[in-house]
């Protein structure tokens, strides 16, 4: 089976990492893909909105499966456009994608549905949460606590979106549960959480992510099964019912309350940076299961969670989230692979040569381990063997998960 990847973070590095150890794989293609995509197979320097350009590449190549990485691309139709053609794609449709492109349309999703999530504020009074309703890459949420924080909020999510969504703050364990998607079909993939903050102990901005681990110690398999009942099953009937059935991965970002779970956000696709924690940990053949999604139906695919536990720590460029400084040379990546990490490419590029950075997030660096702590210690090990001058990384991924555990 040939497969194009589409995009060219360190999301479609883990993904491109996983299908090349698929015994079905062909060809494995990705557009525009990374250097380190590039080692797996063959980059082509298209845009990942671009429709016309990528069915072109489809028909040339002999592609069997598109897998769409970034939102931007979905929302905008582009699996629309392939399917139309006759080509299969792991993603949904642009109507279906609306439920991480609106807020808005999220919500009033889980109301017919009957999921719950945070409630709507009549006015933004810390504290609450400030959404900007559309996409904003990971950095439209404003967790507000004080006023100041609520003034200085608004206009930031004025400037990213049409509409700004004010909710009710909640307050509990954050957990990022992904399912892969067909119709009214969903299979949970092992849950994991994110660290969306810039610094550590959660301060500083939103970002993207700045790292992640799985497994998360407050969600074994049943209260994922449950959750997947509860949140999952009844989102994708509701998207069925409304003519906009779901094929792809449908993350779901939740808060474990004292109320009980509750959902912060929709995403239509897999998460960045928790698809590098998850897919390590992952049994069985992921282009398989992401063929038959595609194909219309996950009955019968079984991708299990292995017994080892993976960290993932973002490096990012100095001045990110903000004003990201690029052409950074980078070294000592095979030094950390060496010590059995893998250094998945987030935002990197070749220039004359030289691996230098070219994103805000430019490394993800993710080890396994016997539990989180050998996994988290390996991970920062690996870390240090990354020459990155300037870097920022957070110091305390998946710390509380030790502590917890001890």
């Amino acid at each position: 089976m040939n497969v194009l990847i589409v995009g060219s973070g360190g999301r479609e590095h883990a993904l491109a990492w996983k299908i090349a150890q698929s015994g079905g794989l062909g060809d494995l293609h990705a557009a525009p893909g990374n250097p380190g995509i590039a080692a797996l197979g063959t980059c082509h320097p298209l845009r990942p909105d671009d429709s016309e350009a990528l069915l072109g590449l489809c028909h040339q190549l002999g592609v069997d499966l598109v897998v769409v990485g970034p939102e931007a691309p979905l929302v905008a139709g582009v699996a629309d456009a392939l399917r139309h053609a006759g080509v299969a794609v792991f993603g949904p449709s642009a109507a279906a994608a609306r439920i991480e492109g609106s807020k808005s349309f999220a919500k009033d999703v889980m109301q017919a549905a009957g999921v719950p999530t945070a409630g709507d504020l009549a006015e933004p009074r810390a504290p609450c949460v400030i959404k900007a309703d559309g996409l904003a890459a990971g950095k439209g949420v404003f967790v507000c606590r004080m006023q100041d924080e609520v003034e200085a909020a608004l206009p930031r999510a004025d400037a990213l979106g049409d509409r700004v969504v004010v909710e009710e703050l909640l307050e509990g364990e954050e957990v990022s549960l992904f399912a892969l998607c067909a119709g009214e079909d969903a299979l949970a993939l092992a849950p994991a959480q994110d660290f969306k903050r810039l610094l550590d102990a959660d301060e500083g901005p939103n970002t993207g992510g700045m790292g992640s681990y799985s497994p998360v110690p407050a969600v074994d398999a049943d209260l994922a099964e449950e959750l997947l009942e509860s949140v999952h099953r009844p989102v994708l009937a509701e998207l069925a019912r409304r003519g906009a059935p779901f094929q792809g991965l449908l993350y779901a970002g939740l808060m474990l309350t004292a109320d009980g779970p509750r959902v912060l956000e929709f995403n239509c696709r897999f998460g960045d940076p928790e698809t590098q924690a998850i897919l390590p940990r992952l049994d069985g053949d992921l282009l398989e299961a992401l063929a038959a999604a595609a194909s219309g139906s996950v009955a019968g695919v079984e991708l299990s969670a292995g017994s080892e536990a993976a960290v993932t720590v973002v490096l990012a460029a100095p001045g990110y989230p903000d004003a990201p400084e690029d052409g950074i040379p980078l070294a000592g990546l095979d030094r950390a692979e060496a010590d059995g990490a893998l250094v998945f490419h987030a935002g990197t590029a070749l220039r004359g040569g030289e691996l230098v950075s070219a994103g805000g997030r430019v490394l993800n660096v993710t080890a396994l381990g016997d539990s989180v702590a050998e996994a988290r210690e390996r991970a920062y090990g690996a870390v240090d063997r990354i020459e990155f001058p300037g870097v920022q990384y957070r110091h305390d991924i998946a710390l509380r998960a030790v502590h917890a555990r001890a």
